[in-house]
């Protein structure tokens, strides 16, 4: 990896050295003698061959020196200005020659890059770990939208698991609610008409002569549940006690009343005995 950003920057250096070389010995040769030229070129080269090795240590160390670095970009932006100068004073090929005068900069700049990596790299176990710890978080996150994916199509279907219970339930009582109202109206079409009435008044009859209740239709709806008393609620009454009970309703008219007025009265006042005990007080206390 290190070798991505190191050879670029070393490749574009030696480029650019040769070309400040080549260009301050052409350039100056021609006014000074050709030695004095190439220890211009050698002299800037070397100057920013060796700003760039005291940077290069410097960083090794985990080191920063900005004047070392001020120093060389001051050699770097010196070849770019002989390059430039140059091209400008050309008479042939100075467009050619203007386009290469960046590669000085250009080469401090990949070292400036390199130098940015260098600082931000990390070891293969801290990439690893780095690995590692996104793949969880990966993993975690596609675990959890499984989840809420189940989670969701789960509800789904209890939800229309009762929603489709609900139907059932509407459907079957209003099936049932059309049935009693169908019932209804009959019971009361026959209580309405003539002939059944009067049957149905006939078989309602009670024992009691002259009286003959109306037949009622059944309750069909909502009621309230009666107070009825328990009939354990009392304790149960001596013989001597229902006779004496027994005796009192049956002569608080005259004449007497019978068994079944007896009966009636003595149930409606809240007494309670079983229907042979009563009978047994009655046959007692009319003897």
């Amino acid at each position: 990896m290190r070798a991505k950003t190191v050879l670029p920057a070393v490749a574009m250096t030696a480029v650019s050295m040769v070309l400040t070389l080549a260009v301050v010995v052409m350039w100056l040769g021609t006014a000074v003698p050709w030695p004095v030229a190439l220890v211009v070129g050698l002299g800037i080269d070397g100057g920013w061959l060796a700003t760039l090795a005291y940077e290069r240590r410097l960083a090794a160390q985990g080191d920063h020196n900005r004047a070392v670095t001020a120093v060389g970009w001051s050699f770097g932006v010196l070849a770019a200005g002989v390059l430039v100068a140059h091209a400008l004073t050309a008479e042939e090929s100075a467009g050619a020659w203007l386009a290469v005068a960046w590669l000085p900069i250009a080469a401090k700049a990949l070292w400036l890059v390199h130098a940015m990596w260098e600082r931000t790299a990390l070891t293969p176990v801290a990439l690893d770990a780095i690995r590692g710890i996104q793949q969880e978080a990966r993993d975690e996150a596609a675990v959890a939208r499984a989840r809420l994916r189940a989670e969701a199509a789960t509800e789904e279907t209890r939800l229309t698991a009762v929603t489709e219970a609900g139907a059932r339930v509407a459907r079957v009582q209003a099936k049932t609610a059309q049935t009693l109202s169908s019932a209804w109206s009959t019971l009361e079409t026959a209580r309405a008409g003539e002939d059944t009435g009067r049957a149905l008044t006939s078989v309602t009859a009670r024992v009691t002569p002259g009286v003959t209740p109306r037949w009622e239709l059944p309750v069909w709806g909502p009621s309230e549940p009666l107070a009825a008393r328990s009939l354990e609620s009392a304790p149960a009454l001596t013989d001597e006690a229902l006779d004496v009970i027994v005796d009192e309703i049956r002569t608080s008219e005259t004449p007497a009343l019978s068994y079944r007025e007896m009966a009636a009265r003595f149930r409606a006042a809240g007494h309670s005995a079983s229907e042979v005990r009563l009978r047994a007080a009655w046959k007692r206390v009319a003897a």
